[in-house]
């Protein structure tokens, strides 16, 4: 079973790729990693690291924030807590 954040990054990444027409495999070889270890992160089965996501980003032209933009979506008591006015 996998995290249900993995799974949002996962699709997130997918559809870029899909949006620039690139195939696994040409993410892969941009990115100097495995076509298998691109298809894990896709279908949110493998944990990534950072610094696998900065080069998928940057094979895909986009930065880390484009790709993770409200994840974890905060909620409204951990946002009071840390200070944050929430509407």
């Amino acid at each position: 079973m996998s995290d249900p954040y993995l799974d949002i990054l996962g699709q997130r990444i997918r559809a870029r790729r899909r949006e620039l027409k690139m195939s696994q495999e040409s993410l892969a070889h941009e990115a100097g990693l495995d076509r298998s270890y691109v298809g894990r992160i896709e279908r949110g089965e493998h944990n990534l690291t950072f610094v696998s996501l900065v080069r998928i980003c940057r094979a895909m032209g986009c930065d880390v924030a484009s790709l993770t933009n409200d994840l974890p979506k905060p909620s409204k008591t951990e946002g009071a807590r840390a200070g944050a006015v929430i509407d």
